[in-house]
C-alpha cells in the first residue's frame, strides 16, 4: 500500500511539473525512466494485463528472456506470460525491489533486483537481472534473468 501511495504521489508530481521557460514536462534522468518502466508494469500485473506489463519490454525478436527455460522474441515471451499466468489469481499481486542500477553506456543499463508476488496460496520471489536499452527515446527491457 506504502509502495501504490509512493507511486501515485511520484507521477502526480511528474505530471505537474513544467519547465519555466516550456510548457513540456522535463525529461527523465535515465535512473528515473527505467524506474518508471518497472513502476509501469507493476501496475499493468497487478491490474491482470500481461500486455501492459508487456510494453516494458523491447518488442523486438532479440528480446531474449531466461527462466526456467530461454525464451526468445516478444511474442514467445507474451505467450509463455499468458501460459504460465492465465489469471489474476496465478498473477497475485507483485511487488519489485531494486537492488542496483549499473551505468553501462549511454543507452544500456543493468538492473538487479528482487520480485515478490502475494497470491492466496503462495507467495513465491526471487531474483532478477534485466539489461534496459534505450530503442527510439524509450528505455526498454532486451534481456531479462529471473529465478
Amino acid at each position: 500500500m506504502i509502495f501504490r501511495a509512493s507511486l501515485l504521489y511520484f507521477l502526480i508530481t511528474l505530471a505537474g511539473c513544467e519547465s519555466a521557460t516550456k510548457k513540456e514536462t522535463p525529461k527523465l534522468n535515465d535512473e528515473e525512466a527505467i524506474k518508471m518502466v518497472l513502476a509501469t508494469q507493476v501496475i499493468a500485473w497487478n491490474n491482470a494485463d500481461i500486455e501492459g506489463f508487456m510494453e516494458g519490454y523491447w518488442k523486438s525478436d532479440s528480446l531474449l528472456f531466461v527462466g526456467s527455460k530461454i525464451t526468445s522474441g516478444w511474442d514467445s515471451t507474451l505467450v509463455r506470460y499468458k501460459k504460465s499466468y492465465p489469471d489474476k489469481a496465478a498473477m497475485g499481486t507483485l511487488r519489485f525491489e531494486i537492488i542496483r542500477m549499473l551505468f553501462i553506456s549511454n543507452d544500456s543499463y543493468l538492473v538487479t533486483g528482487k520480485y515478490f508476488l502475494a497470491r492466496e496460496k503462495d507467495n513465491p520471489s526471487g531474483i532478477f537481472t534485466l539489461l534496459f536499452k534505450k530503442k527510439n527515446g524509450k528505455w526498454v527491457v532486451a534481456y531479462d534473468h529471473t529465478a
